[in-house]
């Protein structure tokens, strides 16, 4: 699997790219066919960013990634 920075991950907001990535514990999954995020934006939550701390604070549990498979690592 791949390595993406910070950096990287950023561009992948939906907005400055069509794919729709986000990090969660070091890891990094594709939410592109994701309903919930659309336009890069799933409530107050943009992606392109490391979610890992957002999700203590989210009303579900880590188990929302499941359904995805991670694409690379976070650098």
């Amino acid at each position: 699997m791949r390595t993406i920075t910070r950096s990287q991950l950023a561009l992948y907001n939906g907005q400055d790219k069509p794919e729709i990535y986000v990090a969660y514990q070091g890891l990094v999954y594709d939410l592109s066919r994701s309903r919930l995020w659309k336009n890069g934006r799933h409530y107050e939550h943009w992606a392109g960013q490391d979610l890992t701390e957002e999700l203590l604070i989210a009303p579900h549990t880590a188990n929302v990634f499941d359904k995805f498979e991670p694409i690379a690592y976070l650098k």
